[in-house]
Protein backbone atom coordinates (compact mmCIF):
# COMPACT_ATOMS: atom_id res chain seq x y z
CA UNK A 1 0.00 0.00 0.00
CA UNK A 2 1.13 3.51 -0.81
CA UNK A 3 1.01 6.52 1.46
CA UNK A 4 -1.69 8.46 -0.36
CA UNK A 5 -1.73 12.24 -0.58
CA UNK A 6 -4.90 14.27 -0.03
CA UNK A 7 -5.59 14.79 -3.72
CA UNK A 8 -5.12 11.06 -4.41
CA UNK A 9 -8.22 10.00 -2.44
CA UNK A 10 -10.16 8.72 -5.52
CA UNK A 11 -7.16 6.56 -6.41
CA UNK A 12 -6.84 5.34 -2.82
CA UNK A 13 -10.49 4.27 -2.74
CA UNK A 14 -10.21 2.33 -6.00
CA UNK A 15 -6.93 0.63 -5.12
CA UNK A 16 -8.35 -0.27 -1.71
CA UNK A 17 -11.25 -2.05 -3.40
CA UNK A 18 -8.83 -3.86 -5.71
CA UNK A 19 -6.83 -5.14 -2.74
CA UNK A 20 -10.00 -6.33 -0.99
CA UNK A 21 -11.10 -8.27 -4.06
CA UNK A 22 -7.66 -9.84 -4.47
CA UNK A 23 -7.63 -10.96 -0.85
CA UNK A 24 -11.10 -12.47 -1.18
CA UNK A 25 -10.01 -14.32 -4.30
CA UNK A 26 -6.85 -15.62 -2.59
CA UNK A 27 -8.90 -16.90 0.35
CA UNK A 28 -11.44 -18.55 -1.92
CA UNK A 29 -14.23 -16.38 -0.53
CA UNK A 30 -15.36 -14.97 -3.87
CA UNK A 31 -16.34 -16.14 -7.31
CA UNK A 32 -14.21 -15.18 -10.29
CA UNK A 33 -13.52 -11.45 -9.86
CA UNK A 34 -10.85 -11.06 -12.53
CA UNK A 35 -13.07 -8.94 -14.75
CA UNK A 36 -14.06 -6.66 -11.88
CA UNK A 37 -10.44 -6.26 -10.83
CA UNK A 38 -9.44 -5.43 -14.40
CA UNK A 39 -12.21 -2.82 -14.62
CA UNK A 40 -11.19 -1.23 -11.32
CA UNK A 41 -7.52 -1.17 -12.30
CA UNK A 42 -8.39 0.73 -15.47
CA UNK A 43 -10.47 3.20 -13.46
CA UNK A 44 -7.61 3.56 -10.99
CA UNK A 45 -5.09 4.32 -13.76
CA UNK A 46 -7.46 6.87 -15.28
CA UNK A 47 -8.03 8.50 -11.88
CA UNK A 48 -4.27 8.66 -11.25
CA UNK A 49 -3.70 10.17 -14.68
CA UNK A 50 -6.40 12.78 -14.07
CA UNK A 51 -4.95 13.64 -10.66
CA UNK A 52 -1.44 14.17 -12.03
CA UNK A 53 -2.45 15.80 -15.30
CA UNK A 54 -2.39 19.34 -13.89
CA UNK A 55 -0.92 19.40 -10.42
CA UNK A 56 -0.97 22.71 -8.60
CA UNK A 57 2.31 24.00 -7.11
CA UNK A 58 1.10 23.04 -3.62
CA UNK A 59 0.31 19.51 -4.79
CA UNK A 60 3.82 19.29 -6.26
CA UNK A 61 5.17 20.30 -2.86
CA UNK A 62 3.31 17.34 -1.38
CA UNK A 63 4.67 14.95 -4.02
CA UNK A 64 8.23 16.27 -3.56
CA UNK A 65 7.93 15.55 0.18
CA UNK A 66 6.35 12.12 -0.19
CA UNK A 67 7.88 9.79 2.44
CA UNK A 68 8.25 6.91 -0.04
CA UNK A 69 10.09 8.99 -2.64
CA UNK A 70 13.59 7.59 -3.39
CA UNK A 71 16.27 9.43 -1.43
CA UNK A 72 19.95 10.16 -1.93
CA UNK A 73 21.21 6.77 -0.72
CA UNK A 74 18.75 4.98 -3.03
CA UNK A 75 20.36 6.73 -6.01
CA UNK A 76 23.88 6.09 -4.76
CA UNK A 77 23.19 2.40 -4.16
CA UNK A 78 21.60 1.94 -7.58
CA UNK A 79 23.82 4.09 -9.82
CA UNK A 80 27.29 4.06 -8.29
CA UNK A 81 29.74 1.30 -7.54
CA UNK A 82 32.73 1.15 -5.19
CA UNK A 83 31.24 3.96 -3.13
CA UNK A 84 33.64 5.02 -0.38
CA UNK A 85 31.96 7.49 1.99
CA UNK A 86 33.94 10.16 3.83
CA UNK A 87 33.01 11.25 7.34
CA UNK A 88 33.73 14.33 9.41
CA UNK A 89 34.80 17.88 8.65
CA UNK A 90 38.19 17.61 10.42
CA UNK A 91 37.10 20.47 12.70
CA UNK A 92 34.08 19.51 14.79
CA UNK A 93 32.51 16.20 13.89
CA UNK A 94 30.39 14.13 11.52
CA UNK A 95 27.02 15.20 10.11
CA UNK A 96 25.02 12.36 8.59
CA UNK A 97 22.52 14.70 6.92
CA UNK A 98 25.03 15.00 4.07
CA UNK A 99 26.30 11.72 2.66
CA UNK A 100 29.26 11.92 0.35
CA UNK A 101 32.40 10.33 -0.93
CA UNK A 102 33.99 8.87 -4.03
CA UNK A 103 32.66 6.18 -6.34
CA UNK A 104 32.53 4.96 -9.90
CA UNK A 105 29.70 5.87 -12.20
CA UNK A 106 29.54 3.41 -15.11
CA UNK A 107 33.29 2.97 -14.78
CA UNK A 108 34.17 6.63 -14.42
CA UNK A 109 35.46 7.97 -11.07
CA UNK A 110 33.24 10.68 -9.58
CA UNK A 111 32.66 12.46 -6.31
CA UNK A 112 29.04 12.10 -5.23
CA UNK A 113 27.17 13.67 -2.33
CA UNK A 114 23.73 14.76 -1.26
CA UNK A 115 21.32 15.26 1.60
CA UNK A 116 19.79 12.07 2.97
CA UNK A 117 16.39 12.36 4.69
CA UNK A 118 16.07 8.75 5.84
CA UNK A 119 13.32 6.25 5.13
CA UNK A 120 12.04 5.33 8.60
CA UNK A 121 11.98 6.88 12.05
CA UNK A 122 15.41 5.58 13.08
CA UNK A 123 17.19 6.66 9.88
CA UNK A 124 15.38 10.01 9.76
CA UNK A 125 16.62 10.82 13.24
CA UNK A 126 20.13 9.64 12.36
CA UNK A 127 20.21 11.85 9.26
CA UNK A 128 18.45 14.76 10.99
CA UNK A 129 15.65 14.63 8.37
CA UNK A 130 18.10 15.78 5.69
CA UNK A 131 18.79 19.17 7.34
CA UNK A 132 22.58 19.60 7.54
CA UNK A 133 24.54 21.32 10.29
CA UNK A 134 27.73 23.36 9.58
CA UNK A 135 29.96 20.28 9.80
CA UNK A 136 27.95 18.73 6.97
CA UNK A 137 28.75 21.62 4.63
CA UNK A 138 32.38 21.64 5.73
CA UNK A 139 32.52 17.95 4.86
CA UNK A 140 31.06 18.84 1.44
CA UNK A 141 33.84 21.40 0.96
CA UNK A 142 36.38 18.74 1.87
CA UNK A 143 34.99 16.38 -0.75
CA UNK A 144 34.91 19.08 -3.44
CA UNK A 145 38.49 20.13 -2.76
CA UNK A 146 39.65 16.50 -3.02
CA UNK A 147 37.72 16.06 -6.27
CA UNK A 148 39.32 19.21 -7.67
CA UNK A 149 42.80 18.07 -6.65
CA UNK A 150 42.42 14.77 -8.52
CA UNK A 151 40.37 16.13 -11.48
CA UNK A 152 37.27 14.11 -10.63
CA UNK A 153 33.78 15.34 -11.70
CA UNK A 154 31.28 16.16 -8.94
CA UNK A 155 27.66 14.94 -8.83
CA UNK A 156 25.28 16.21 -6.15
CA UNK A 157 21.80 14.98 -5.25
CA UNK A 158 19.74 17.68 -3.56
CA UNK A 159 16.91 16.82 -1.19
CA UNK A 160 16.53 19.04 1.87
CA UNK A 161 13.94 21.30 3.43
CA UNK A 162 16.86 23.54 4.39
CA UNK A 163 19.88 23.77 6.64
CA UNK A 164 19.28 22.95 10.31
CA UNK A 165 18.30 26.17 12.17
CA UNK A 166 19.18 25.02 15.70
CA UNK A 167 21.09 27.12 18.21
CA UNK A 168 24.13 24.84 18.13
CA UNK A 169 24.32 25.03 14.34
CA UNK A 170 24.17 28.83 14.44
CA UNK A 171 26.83 28.95 17.14
CA UNK A 172 29.14 26.86 14.96
CA UNK A 173 28.73 29.19 11.96
CA UNK A 174 25.89 27.83 9.84
CA UNK A 175 25.74 30.83 7.49
CA UNK A 176 29.52 30.89 7.05
CA UNK A 177 29.60 27.15 6.33
CA UNK A 178 26.87 27.49 3.67
CA UNK A 179 28.70 30.43 2.09
CA UNK A 180 32.00 28.53 1.97
CA UNK A 181 30.31 25.48 0.46
CA UNK A 182 28.67 27.63 -2.23
CA UNK A 183 32.03 29.29 -2.90
CA UNK A 184 33.67 25.86 -3.20
CA UNK A 185 31.05 24.87 -5.81
CA UNK A 186 31.83 28.00 -7.82
CA UNK A 187 35.60 27.51 -7.54
CA UNK A 188 35.65 23.93 -8.87
CA UNK A 189 37.87 23.50 -11.94
CA UNK A 190 36.18 20.16 -12.68
CA UNK A 191 32.65 19.75 -14.12
CA UNK A 192 29.74 19.53 -11.70
CA UNK A 193 26.19 18.25 -12.07
CA UNK A 194 23.41 18.82 -9.56
CA UNK A 195 20.01 17.12 -9.50
CA UNK A 196 17.14 18.19 -7.26
CA UNK A 197 15.47 14.86 -6.50
CA UNK A 198 12.92 16.11 -3.95
CA UNK A 199 13.07 19.38 -2.05
CA UNK A 200 15.64 22.03 -2.82
CA UNK A 201 15.25 24.29 0.16
CA UNK A 202 17.00 27.65 0.50
CA UNK A 203 20.75 28.01 1.06
CA UNK A 204 20.77 24.49 2.44
CA UNK A 205 20.31 23.30 -1.15
CA UNK A 206 22.28 25.99 -2.98
CA UNK A 207 25.37 25.14 -0.92
CA UNK A 208 25.88 21.97 -2.99
CA UNK A 209 23.73 22.80 -6.03
CA UNK A 210 25.72 25.64 -7.62
CA UNK A 211 26.79 23.50 -10.56
CA UNK A 212 27.54 23.67 -14.29
CA UNK A 213 24.30 21.83 -14.96
CA UNK A 214 21.30 21.80 -12.65
CA UNK A 215 18.40 19.42 -13.29
CA UNK A 216 15.18 18.70 -11.43
CA UNK A 217 12.83 15.77 -11.26
CA UNK A 218 9.42 16.58 -12.72
CA UNK A 219 7.68 16.93 -9.36
CA UNK A 220 10.61 18.30 -7.35
CA UNK A 221 10.64 21.83 -5.93
CA UNK A 222 13.44 24.40 -5.57
CA UNK A 223 12.92 27.57 -3.56
CA UNK A 224 14.56 30.29 -1.51
CA UNK A 225 12.32 29.44 1.45
CA UNK A 226 9.63 26.85 2.20
CA UNK A 227 6.03 27.81 1.35
CA UNK A 228 5.20 27.63 5.06
CA UNK A 229 8.08 29.96 5.92
CA UNK A 230 7.13 32.43 3.20
CA UNK A 231 3.49 32.47 4.32
CA UNK A 232 4.58 33.05 7.91
CA UNK A 233 6.76 36.02 6.93
CA UNK A 234 4.52 37.62 4.30
CA UNK A 235 1.09 37.08 5.83
CA UNK A 236 1.87 35.82 9.35
CA UNK A 237 -0.43 32.96 8.47
CA UNK A 238 0.96 29.50 7.65
CA UNK A 239 -2.44 28.42 6.31
CA UNK A 240 -1.62 30.49 3.23
CA UNK A 241 1.17 28.12 2.25
CA UNK A 242 -0.72 27.23 -0.93
CA UNK A 243 -0.72 30.89 -2.00
CA UNK A 244 3.00 31.14 -1.27
CA UNK A 245 3.78 28.00 -3.27
CA UNK A 246 1.88 29.38 -6.27
CA UNK A 247 3.47 32.82 -6.20
CA UNK A 248 7.03 31.74 -5.51
CA UNK A 249 7.46 29.81 -8.81
CA UNK A 250 9.07 26.79 -7.19
CA UNK A 251 8.16 23.98 -9.59
CA UNK A 252 10.54 22.47 -12.13
CA UNK A 253 8.41 23.80 -14.98
CA UNK A 254 8.49 27.37 -13.63
CA UNK A 255 12.23 27.27 -13.02
CA UNK A 256 12.99 25.88 -16.47
CA UNK A 257 10.99 28.73 -18.00
CA UNK A 258 13.02 31.18 -15.89
CA UNK A 259 16.24 29.42 -17.05
CA UNK A 260 17.29 28.74 -13.46
CA UNK A 261 17.62 25.03 -14.23
CA UNK A 262 18.85 23.27 -17.35
CA UNK A 263 16.36 20.44 -17.71
CA UNK A 264 13.63 18.27 -16.23
CA UNK A 265 13.72 14.51 -15.63
CA UNK A 266 10.25 13.00 -16.24
CA UNK A 267 8.72 10.99 -13.41
CA UNK A 268 6.50 7.91 -13.77
CA UNK A 269 2.75 8.42 -13.53
CA UNK A 270 1.95 8.97 -9.86
CA UNK A 271 5.39 10.27 -8.95
CA UNK A 272 8.85 8.82 -8.37
CA UNK A 273 7.68 6.80 -5.37
CA UNK A 274 5.48 4.58 -7.58
CA UNK A 275 8.35 3.43 -9.80
CA UNK A 276 11.65 4.36 -8.12
CA UNK A 277 13.79 2.12 -10.33
CA UNK A 278 12.53 3.83 -13.48
CA UNK A 279 13.22 7.35 -12.27
CA UNK A 280 16.62 6.40 -10.85
CA UNK A 281 17.60 4.84 -14.20
CA UNK A 282 16.44 7.95 -16.06
CA UNK A 283 18.54 10.07 -13.73
CA UNK A 284 21.54 7.84 -14.35
CA UNK A 285 21.13 8.15 -18.11
CA UNK A 286 21.02 11.94 -17.84
CA UNK A 287 24.16 12.01 -15.71
CA UNK A 288 25.91 9.80 -18.28
CA UNK A 289 24.88 12.05 -21.18
CA UNK A 290 25.99 15.18 -19.37
CA UNK A 291 29.36 13.74 -18.37
CA UNK A 292 29.87 12.59 -21.98
CA UNK A 293 29.05 16.12 -23.16
CA UNK A 294 31.62 17.57 -20.76
CA UNK A 295 34.26 15.07 -21.93
CA UNK A 296 33.58 15.73 -25.62
CA UNK A 297 33.99 19.50 -25.29
CA UNK A 298 36.43 20.35 -22.51
CA UNK A 299 35.98 23.96 -21.39
CA UNK A 300 36.91 26.20 -18.49
CA UNK A 301 34.25 24.83 -16.16
CA UNK A 302 34.88 27.43 -13.48
CA UNK A 303 34.44 30.27 -15.96
CA UNK A 304 31.34 28.65 -17.49
CA UNK A 305 29.82 28.34 -14.04
CA UNK A 306 30.68 31.96 -13.24
CA UNK A 307 29.09 33.24 -16.45
CA UNK A 308 26.03 31.04 -15.93
CA UNK A 309 25.19 32.57 -12.58
CA UNK A 310 26.14 36.13 -13.52
CA UNK A 311 23.83 35.87 -16.54
CA UNK A 312 21.10 34.49 -14.30
CA UNK A 313 21.45 37.46 -11.97
CA UNK A 314 21.31 39.92 -14.88
CA UNK A 315 18.22 38.29 -16.43
CA UNK A 316 16.26 38.31 -13.16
Amino acid sequence: MYNYLDFEKPVADLEGKILELKKLAENGEAVDVADEISRLEKRSRDALRDAYKSLTPWQKVQVARHPDRPHCLDYIDALFTDFTPLAGDRAFGEDKAIVGGFARFRGQPVAVMGQEKGSDTKSRLAHNFGSPRPEGYRKAVRIMELADRFSIPVVTLVDTAGAYPGVGAEERGQAEAIARSTSACLALKVPSISIVIGEGGSGGAIAIATANRVFMLEHAIYSVISPEGAASILWRDTTRSKDAATNMKITAQDLLALKIIDGIIPEPLGGAHRAPEAVINSTGDLIARTLAEFSAKPIDFREQRREKYLALGRSL
